[in-house]
């Protein structure tokens, strides 16, 4: 499937264009979206599109994302190129279904290996807190994949928390996943020294929530932070994000101990900007 969507765009757009229009695609369920480069039309886009629904027989939808990720709620806004003019889709991944909708709820199928390499760190019984959950793809993959005692997902955008109930219902997950409805920033206050890691998954407000997240970690634990760099190389994001969240733990007195035990590229997510994950270890004084 990955080389006839290459092919499909080569033989539309020519090499050039076709490279472009490879690395802004995404498969969501039956709907592709594909970022608008700048150098490309979206009538050109129209014709790609009408191209892959006619080789691709699952794919029913085509979507031209033609901005940023915006907002809160990081949603991009969406042009219809081709097939059903549908956003909601299931969608699959490490054997578990979502229920999302693309013009409602973030959702990327590149943080596919992240989902599963968190949910294999997990420890039997523990309690954790994903403070940006949107549709609960991190929270449902631990509670499938691990044995955790709970894990408290709470997402402020309506639409994300609705899907997140029928995703908590559909992968069985009730009573381990535990949904809540609000600002991440103030309903981690409830759980201080409660729990034993703490997602971070949105970048944006990753720094401003992590001093939240120490506080959280009951005598030890473990903090994922993903965050964003903009930097010349790979190496340069993350030493620069590291150093950044040094600098937070060794300023905060309520932190004993310490260790990075983990830090990779996520994904490029623009020219000379990547997206980091620290996997830190933290002891309360």
């Amino acid at each position: 499937m990955v080389r006839l969507v290459r092919e499909i765009a080569k033989e539309i757009l020519g090499e050039e264009k076709a490279n472009l229009v490879w690395s802004s695609l995404d498969i969501v369920g039956d709907i592709a979206v594909i970022r608008k480069p700048p150098s490309i039309e979206i009538e050109d886009l129209r014709i790609l599109a009408e191209e892959m629904l006619k080789k691709l027989k699952w794919l029913k939808s085509v979507w031209a994302a033609i901005s940023p990720i915006e907002g809160s709620y990081r949603l991009r806004r969406l042009e219809w190129l081709a097939g059903e003019k549908r956003t909601e889709t299931l969608y699959r991944e490490h054997g578990c279904v979502f229920k999302v909708d693309i013009a409602r709820v973030y959702i990327s199928p590149r943080l596919s290996y992240e989902h599963i390499r968190i949910a294999r760190l997990v420890k039997p019984g523990e309690n954790i807190i994903n403070m940006f959950a949107g549709a609960g793809l991190f929270s449902i993959i631990i509670a499938r994949f691990a044995k955790p005692a709970r894990v408290i997902s709470i997402d402020i955008n309506e639409d994300a928390y609705r899907f997140m109930l029928e995703n908590i219902e559909l992968n069985k997950v009730q009573g381990i996943v535990i949904p809540i409805k609000g600002d991440a920033l103030e309903i981690i206050d409830r759980y201080s020294n409660n729990v034993q890691r703490v997602l971070i998954p949105l970048p944006e407000l990753a720094l401003k929530a992590f001093p939240k997240a120490l506080r959280a970690i009951d005598r030890e634990g473990y903090i994922h932070v993903y965050e964003f760099a903009k930097a010349r190389n790979k190496l340069e994001a993350l030493e620069q994000v590291e150093k950044t969240y040094r600098e937070a733990i060794e300023s905060n007195r309520d932190v004993a101990k310490y260790s990075i035990e983990g830090r990779r590229i996520v994904r490029s997510v623009g020219p000379r900007k990547y997206q980091v994950v620290l996997d830190v270890w933290v002891k309360r004084s």
